[in-house]
């Protein structure tokens, strides 16, 4: 006989969904998943793996990476007690959620954002406050200010660049929520390197209350070595560290780490390329009938069309794998796909304009 075992989980299981890319992550021509379109060079692959293999590898690496802490810290010019490295900016924002919410505690969320931070608040079960975008997708910062008030919320998590929806705050803009709502406030910069507005990296020491947030997955085309940083004043800093699970980052992603930041100009070479590639794929789009393409501070594009569905599954069935996004609020009928190479930009347009 089968024992039901459903009441002896976290309740709030129920609410919440495992995480999934629909379409898979093999195709063709893949532009679902925002990666760079170019690989880490194999003379810097092959000299990453030539250190690597001589570290012991029946042996734990430091309870944290403080080697890969110390050369982020080193290339953004902050102390070392200011950052935290992790397996990817996930395993951060998991731990920086554990450290801030709890039953009881509520958390802002502009709506669309990144589905994860909704996911965690659940597990934890917090209470959320969503703040609706505006029609174009942007940010309503005096909705954001008024509802922070009002709910007196404890976290603010502002993921700008926003993914799904390429819109951005302005440096001043997140300068006024943090000053303003006495709460942490979580700034997700996973996009930071293409963007039109600056870091708020600069204003840890004035805030805090401010946590900056980065990945090594996008700009530095580092999605399979799974690195990410929380960046923080070295008091917050402290008490976030807390519930990080240790032993997680590997030497390797150490090693690869410095490696890349050493050889910085291919990260600057890529973001240039996907920059120009960016504003002519927009520039294409606006000439297509039947799409209408959305302004983007990232590496990716969204557009609306009148069946996402349709034209999802088509652009499948012919070898290009785009993300559906119409699931989100205020995004019917929208696709997204990241910036690739020349020639797949261009049979991604052709495709488009022939369906």
């Amino acid at each position: 006989m089968k024992r039901d075992i459903g009441h002896l989980l976290n309740p709030a299981l129920k609410n919440i969904a495992a995480y999934r890319v629909e379409g898979g992550q093999q195709a063709e021509i893949k532009l679902n998943q925002n990666e760079s379109p170019f690989d880490v060079p194999m003379w810097l692959k092959e000299e990453i793996m030539g250190e690597f293999i001589r570290e012991p590898w029946n042996r734990y690496p430091d309870i944290l990476p403080y080697r890969g802490m110390q050369a982020y810290a080193d290339f953004l010019g902050i102390s070392p007690d200011s950052v935290m490295m992790s397996n990817g900016s996930n395993e951060m924002l998991y731990t920086i959620f554990f450290a801030c919410l709890g039953p009881g505690r509520k958390v802002l969320i502009p709506d669309p954002s990144f589905s994860l931070y909704e996911k965690i608040a659940l597990l934890l079960q917090s209470e959320i406050v969503f703040v609706p975008m505006r029609s174009d997708l942007d940010f309503d910062i005096e909705a954001i200010l008024r509802t922070a008030q009002d709910e007196a919320v404890d976290f603010i998590v502002l993921s700008t660049p926003n993914n799904p929806t390429g819109k951005s705050l302005s440096f001043e803009e997140i300068r006024l929520i943090a000053h303003s709502c006495d709460a942490i406030v979580l700034v997700d910069e996973a996009y930071i390197e293409f963007s039109r507005q600056r870091s708020v990296l600069e204003l840890i020491d004035e805030l805090p209350n401010l946590v900056v947030l980065r990945t090594m997955s996008k700009a530095l085309a580092l999605a399979g070595i799974r690195i990410g940083f929380a960046i923080a004043h070295p008091l917050l800093m402290a008490e976030i560290a807390k519930p990080k699970i240790p032993f997680a980052s590997s030497r390797l992603a150490e090693i690869t780490l410095t490696k890349v930041l050493a050889n910085y100009s291919l990260v600057t070479d890529a973001v240039s390329y996907i920059l120009h590639e960016r504003e002519r794929l927009y520039a294409a789009l606006l000439d297509s009938n039947g799409v209408e393409p959305f302004l983007s501070d990232t590496n990716f594009l969204i557009i609306r069309v009148s069946d996402a569905a349709a034209l999802f599954h088509s652009l499948k069935s012919q070898g290009i794998l785009v993300r559906n996004v119409s699931g989100y609020h205020l995004m019917e009928n929208c696709l997204r796909f990241n910036v690739g190479l020349v020639d797949e930009n261009q049979r991604l347009i052709e495709k488009l304009r022939s369906l």
